[in-house]
C-alpha cells in the first residue's frame, strides 16, 4: 500500500451498507474505497462551489434561434461575462432548436451570475448549470 495512504473503519447501517454495495455494482466500481473517495470529491467540490474560490463548468442551453434576437440576447450576455467564459459550442439540434454549451471558470458568484442571466433568457426552453472544480483543490 503506498504510504499517502491511511486506513480507516466506518460504522454503518446493514440497510445502508447493502444500498451503498448495489451503487457500487451498479457504476462499476473496482471496489469501496473508490467508490467513497468520489463521494468525498463530490462534497469537496460542492463546497467550492459555496465559497469564492475559482470554479469551473458549463453551463447548457436550448432554444429555437428563430425567436427574435435571442440569439443577439445571448452573445451579449455572454460578452457582458467575458471574463468566465472559456469557450462555447453551438450545436444546430434540428431545423429550429439549437444547444450551446459554454465552458466557464470564475468565482462561483460570477458563473451561477452567468448562468442564471442565460438560462432566464426569454426563448430559452431549458438551461443547466453543471458545476465541477479546476482540481486545484482535489488530490
Amino acid at each position: 500500500m503506498p504510504s499517502n495512504i491511511t486506513r480507516f473503519s466506518i460504522s454503518l447501517e446493514t440497510d445502508l451498507l447493502e444500498q451503498f454495495m448495489d451503487m457500487v455494482e451498479r457504476r462499476g466500481y473496482p471496489n469501496r474505497s473508490e467508490a467513497i473517495r468520489d463521494i468525498i470529491r463530490e462534497s469537496l467540490v460542492k463546497e467550492e462551489w459555496e465559497g469564492e474560490e475559482e470554479i469551473a463548468g458549463t453551463i447548457t442551453i436550448v432554444y429555437d434561434h428563430h425567436k427574435r434576437e435571442l440569439t443577439d440576447r445571448l452573445t451579449r450576455i455572454q460578452h457582458a461575462h467575458h471574463e468566465a467564459v472559456l469557450a462555447t459550442t453551438h450545436i444546430h439540434l434540428d431545423h429550429d432548436n439549437c444547444m450551446e454549451m459554454i465552458a466557464v471558470k470564475g468565482t462561483a458568484t460570477l458563473v451561477q451570475s452567468l448562468a442564471d442571466a442565460l438560462i432566464s433568457a426569454r426563448g430559452v426552453m431549458h438551461g443547466k448549470l453543471s458545476a465541477t472544480t479546476t482540481g486545484k483543490t482535489l488530490k
